[in-house]
């Protein structure tokens, strides 16, 4: 009998996927998803179980630290809304827009992310 890899998902799981998965594309995505994430929470469990104090480094290096650094949250609405308004401002042809784009740009930073 052949061992299993450790970050394999188990078949009910697979089984699941293939039921919400349209395409082989989608469901590998999900399976590397999945094994990606369990590799990295097995990574923040051994840093947190053996990070060192050491007084030269600035932070002190934690799972959550590193869960946090290899998955940052997707940017908001909001701070998509204006990373698309500053592209668009860029651009030498705006200048003939027949709206102020400053007003937009006003909005959008009053809004809570």
């Amino acid at each position: 009998m052949t061992q299993q890899h450790p970050i394999t998902p188990p078949p009910e799981l697979v089984e699941q996927w293939m039921q919400v998965h349209t395409t082989k594309y989608e469901l590998a995505r999900q399976a590397a998803q999945w094994g990606a994430d369990r590799q990295l929470k097995a990574d923040a469990e051994w840093l947190d179980r053996n990070s060192l104090d050491a007084p030269h480094l600035t932070i002190t290096p934690t799972g959550k630290g590193l869960v946090e650094a290899m998955r940052s949250k997707p940017p908001s609405l909001k701070e998509q809304a204006l990373a698309a308004l500053e592209r668009y401002e860029a651009e030498e042809w705006c200048e003939e827009m027949t709206f102020d784009s400053s007003v937009i740009r006003r909005a959008l930073e009053q809004l809570d992310d």
